[in-house]
């Protein structure tokens, strides 16, 4: 049976990996998660310079899922590659490292710093607030999106998957951009915004207001749109959003997936990667599928 994916060269031993954000660098998960199991680790956000992040409270759970507005608290580039590269070297698992920035300057300078390590390819989050662009996100608008993603591909060593928010009228548009400009795959989707208030004390239940929605409720919403991208473009596309089983995983691969990331529900269950992996494996069994990628984009 072989769950080998292929994207941009790199090869994969399965298609499960952790989504940005929920997953630290992989520590934290030691303890629960071979990750010598996952078809790769996807680190948390890091950025050229320490970000302190947004103000508390800043989580808070949601019906079929969770906000969060953490604002991409990070310690820096230089943390990482001191601490959390050699960690993850140990493993027999790929490494993509997300990057953020403010300015298309900030992720250069990220990636430049990252390009002569072990990492095997970048997760550029365009979700990012464009300081320079009246903080509207890199990802919504198209022609910010090709820019940052073409000048991120013309120094960067290793591929590069621009993630795309789902934040915008025709995600089809934003998928075509980061194609045209050179990205090697996309993944998506990143959190929808969402809002909390509490009744009882008439405020918000986040200091930020506003955060980005994660988990199983946000899981149609996602196959739709990496089906309308996979329809839309040639590079691979990674899938997300609200995957907690390998039944949810294969919708994806379905859908036009090549690969799945797994997020929110690390959070509810820390076994949740593997859990999938293993959900996979039983559907191929079930369903004499010998090669997983006979089902990526089967439905048309």
């Amino acid at each position: 049976m072989n769950t080998k994916v292929n994207i941009a060269g790199v090869e994969f031993k399965n298609p499960v990996m952790t989504a940005s954000g929920t997953f630290g660098s992989g520590m934290e998960y030691g303890q629960f998660v071979d990750l010598n199991k996952l078809g790769a680790v996807v680190t948390k956000g890091v950025s050229n310079v320490p970000w302190p992040g947004n103000p508390t409270p800043r989580v808070a759970e949601t019906y079929g899922g969770m906000l969060n507005a953490i604002g991409l608290q990070n310690p820096g580039v230089d943390v990482m590659i001191e601490r959390d590269l050699p960690f993850l070297a140990k493993y027999d698992t790929k490494v993509i490292v997300n990057v953020c920035g403010k300015t298309v300057e900030d992720y250069i300078e990220a990636v430049e710093r990252l390009n002569e390590t072990n990492v095997d390819m970048f997760e550029i989050n365009v979700s990012c607030p464009n300081v320079k662009e009246g903080a509207i996100a890199f990802g919504q608008k198209a022609d910010a999106l090709f820019d940052v993603t073409k000048r991120i591909k013309a120094v960067s060593k290793k591929p590069i998957i621009m993630k795309l928010s789902p934040n915008v009228t025709d995600i089809t548009e934003m998928a075509k951009a980061a194609e045209a400009a050179g990205s090697d795959a996309i993944s998506l989707i990143n959190t929808l915004t969402g809002m909390k208030i509490d009744i009882e004390r008439r405020k918000f239940v986040l200091a930020n207001k506003t955060g980005g929605m994660s988990g199983p409720a946000l899981k149609p919403v996602a196959i739709r749109m990496v089906y309308q991208c996979a329809n839309a473009v040639n590079i691979p596309i990674i899938g997300m959003g609200g995957i907690a089983t390998g039944e949810d995983a294969i919708e994806f691969l379905m859908a036009g997936a090549t690969a799945v990331a797994v997020g929110a529900m690390n959070f509810v269950n820390p076994t949740a990667t593997v859990d999938v992996i293993e959900g996979i494996e039983k559907y191929m069994m079930r369903h004499n599928i010998s090669d997983i990628n006979e089902i990526i984009g089967c439905v048309k």
